[in-house]
């Protein structure tokens, strides 16, 4: 019987905290904390308008070998991984795959994904494709990935390794139970050490970005009031309507 390792959930109250918070918002305020290699890159959202956030459940593909990994879509289904980080999924999980950017495998179809639905997934994250997009669309469910085909995950060059394991998904390193913050900016992963952290620092950049905006969209000078920056007058009249505002 195959085995595959769980993941460490973050306390739901810190996912909860980082739902106001925007991919650019949280890659920006990381970098400034010192990571830098947040963004996987190369995926967009195919779900215009959805944004989640939630851990990472991690699944490695890597290059296709018949003598380790004999092909059939539904030989042995059990032998084949990428059921199995769908097994592991909770309500809020997101899963992230490292499929090396092929767009000739279709990581999961119509079935997995209204599993994935079934069992509360946020979403997929997938450096790759997945198959049956026309009926993908209708389960509504976040879909940050390269593209479509109509090929089955193994159908080509690659098959799944490896679940909950560090991967490396668009040119960025994703540990299992990461955070991942997901949008139409793109995607976001949010190491655990400094989740907390990041709450703190975009809640206050959150605040001072809607009076900004306020004072943009009214004709205020974009050299007082873009970036905010404490010591200034423009602060001092921020913290005078954040004050007025909170009464």
């Amino acid at each position: 019987m195959t085995h595959t390792p769980d993941i460490k959930r973050p306390d739901p109250a810190l996912i909860e905290a980082l739902r106001g918070v925007g991919a650019a918002t949280a890659s920006a305020e990381l970098h400034r904390l010192g990571v830098r290699n947040t963004h996987i890159e190369g995926i967009t959202s195919w779900t215009p308008g959805k944004s989640i956030v939630g851990p990472a459940l991690t699944l490695q593909f890597l290059p296709l070998r018949e003598d380790v990994y004999q092909d059939d879509e539904y030989g042995d289904p059990e032998a084949q991984l990428h059921r199995h980080a769908l097994y592991h999924a909770q309500s809020g999980d997101v899963v992230v795959v490292d499929a090396r950017g092929k767009m000739d495998s279709g990581v999961f179809g119509e079935m997995m994904m209204t599993y994935l639905k079934g069992r509360g997934g946020e979403g997929v994250i997938i450096d790759g494709c997945l198959r049956d997009w026309p009926n993908i669309q209708t389960i509504d469910i976040g879909c940050w990935i390269r593209g479509v085909t109509p090929n089955y995950h193994t159908q080509r060059s690659i098959f799944p390794h490896a679940v909950n394991v560090p991967i490396a998904c668009g040119n960025c390193y994703v540990a299992p139970g990461d955070i991942i913050i997901a949008d139409d900016d793109g995607a976001v992963v949010v190491p655990i050490s400094h989740a907390k952290k990041l709450v703190e620092r975009a809640r206050k950049h959150v605040e001072w970005e809607e009076f900004s905006r306020l004072r943009l969209s009214e004709g205020g000078d974009l050299r007082r009031y873009y970036p905010l920056k404490e010591g200034t007058d423009a602060w001092a009249e921020y913290q005078a309507w954040k004050a007025e505002r909170d009464q």
